[in-house]
């Protein structure tokens, strides 16, 4: 439990346990997880991360999960990037968003009911605008995607004539959250924007929500990634 205040457990097992060096070189980094045996999850997973950096294509991450147990696991991920453009706040930056859907969620933040349309609501970000004071700590989904099966975000400064930034999500990501900080302290405070892909909502081991169930054995990747785009 990570939130006691809220009574909740947020980020994800692996966010406070030790990764293990597998190998790495100038361009790349693979780290290793393993839980097993924790209060809560008694399943045993092996995951692997590795963190790519080409200068063609950017940022691209992996992330492979083997269930070395006996018994089948639940299992979701998700990473917590924060995208900036270099702006001294997010307030001016421009937003696009590729989520037809957003989840509305009770004060503890769990969801309190089916995903809702982001028509005419703050949260509808399918045509980039700008932020503004719109505060955001929400999970979308409904994603929108390329040929290729990625769901583009963008962040760009200047009302979009400046430095732009794109994370893309593979398959498999069916949500992103999107969080503009505004609960962090005032030197951090709405200075990015975190847009984490996520394959389940929030509170999927309770609701099932496109939550993952891997056998014993069975192995699943997620990528996704970050590319420095035109104005």
């Amino acid at each position: 439990m990570t939130e006691p205040g809220q009574g909740n457990a947020i980020h994800g097992l692996t966010r406070w346990t030790a990764w293990a060096l597998v190998r790495h070189d100038a361009s790349a980094v693979l780290l290793r997880s393993v839980p097993h045996g924790y209060q809560g999850y008694p399943f045993g997973l092996e995951i692997d991360v590795e963190y790519r950096l080409d200068p063609g294509t950017g940022l691209h991450v992996a992330i492979a999960a083997t269930n070395r147990g006996s018994r089948a696991a639940p299992f979701g991920t998700g990473s917590h990037p924060y995208l900036t453009v270099g702006t001294t706040s997010v307030d001016d930056c421009e937003l696009m968003l590729p989520a037809a859907h957003w989840l509305p969620l009770d004060e503890r933040g769990i969801p309190s009911g089916p995903p809702a349309a982001v028509d005419g609501t703050l949260y509808d970000f399918r045509q980039p605008r700008t932020i503004g004071t719109t505060r955001l700590d929400h999970a979308l989904t409904g994603l929108n995607r390329d040929r290729d099966g990625r769901a583009w975000a963008h962040l760009a400064a200047d009302g979009g004539a400046g430095a732009r930034v794109g994370l893309w999500a593979g398959e498999g990501y069916r949500w992103l959250q999107v969080f503009t900080g505004d609960p962090l302290s005032p030197d951090r405070r709405r200075k990015a924007v975190a847009i984490e892909p996520m394959t389940c909502p929030p509170n999927a081991f309770a609701t099932g929500d496109n939550l993952l169930v891997l056998q014993p054995g069975q192995a699943v990747t997620h990528t996704w990634g970050i590319r420095v785009l035109d104005p």
